[in-house]
């Protein structure tokens, strides 16, 4: 009797798991290469015919497309959130992109967001039950991820609906001018152009891709037509660029929610974070 009471008890507290496959992957002509993937499937997905809303869930510098599921554990939450209802049955996508911060890079040699763009999105959108539009589709990420969220959602408004980065990957032009050639070199070079000191270093290419110079060039209207949620820590060393997000959005009265919670550049708080990400993004699939 004890047993059955157990298994009963064991089965009314089970929490219905999705599908994760670790490694998928996307071929691109744009990169003349294949791109691996991650891809979450909610626990319904296999029983029933509809299609669902999607969230491209983007990992940080050094890190892949596993990041998310390996130290994010994103799979464990979603599981929970969806069978609590904080959240929609979704999928969630996380695609890999080295350390190409999800741009092109000056010399056309790397075009990884014309990828993610023209390539990446409409595969994925094929080959799984997603509804392929704008008021459905989400982006998130961490750090480098945080910094591609913002990039994706100020750059095409026209296919996301909310954006939600965190510890974002934020610098002002003060910081660009500063950082040690070494350092600037390994990370930037790439990115913005090779060899540059100082002031040299606010070229076309970085203004192209800067954040903060972005959302300076837009109006309030355009800033308007995603939703932002921007989320770092306190002892983050990348608080001052959402600090200053947060200032140029609502010096232009552009809706968003920030918050800063207690804690640094860690998966702990990336981790105690993605429910209330996914749950905002979460939100703007729903019809009010």
């Amino acid at each position: 009797m004890l047993l059955i009471l157990l298994c009963c008890i064991t089965t009314a507290y089970a929490q219905p798991a999705g599908k994760v496959y670790e490694t998928r992957v996307a071929k691109s002509t744009i990169l003349g290469k294949e791109v691996r993937y991650s891809v979450y499937l909610p626990a319904d997905y296999e029983t029933s015919d509809r299609k669902y809303p999607v969230v491209y869930l983007l990992h940080g510098y050094t890190d892949d497309n596993t990041g998310w599921l390996q130290f994010g554990e994103v799979n464990r939450y979603a599981d929970k959130a969806i069978a609590d209802g904080t959240i929609p049955p979704m999928i969630i996508v996380m695609p890999n992109a080295d350390s190409s911060w999800y741009i092109n890079s000056y010399d056309g040699k790397e075009k990884y967001e014309d990828f993610f763009v023209k390539e990446f999105m409409p595969a994925v959108e094929k080959n799984y039950r997603i509804k392929a539009e704008k008021r459905f589709r989400g982006v998130a990420g961490l750090s480098m991820g945080g910094y591609g969220t913002l990039i994706y959602a100020l750059k095409y408004p026209e296919l996301f609906a909310a954006a939600a980065p965190l510890s974002a990957a934020v610098f002002d032009d003060e910081a660009v001018v500063s950082t040690p050639a070494d350092r600037y070199e390994g990370i930037f070079g790439k990115l913005y152009g090779r060899n540059l000191n100082g002031k040299e270093r606010l070229n076309r290419d970085w203004y192209d891709n800067s954040i903060l110079k972005i959302v300076e060039k837009k109006s309030a209207e355009e800033l308007k037509k995603v939703r932002y949620w921007i989320d770092c820590g306190d002892d983050d060393f990348l608080t001052k660029g959402n600090c200053l997000l947060h200032i140029a959005l609502s010096e232009k009265r552009v809706p968003h929610e920030y918050r800063v919670r207690d804690g640094a550049h860690t998966w702990t708080y990336w981790r105690t974070g993605i429910t209330d990400a996914l749950k905002f993004i979460g939100d703007s699939f729903h019809q009010y």
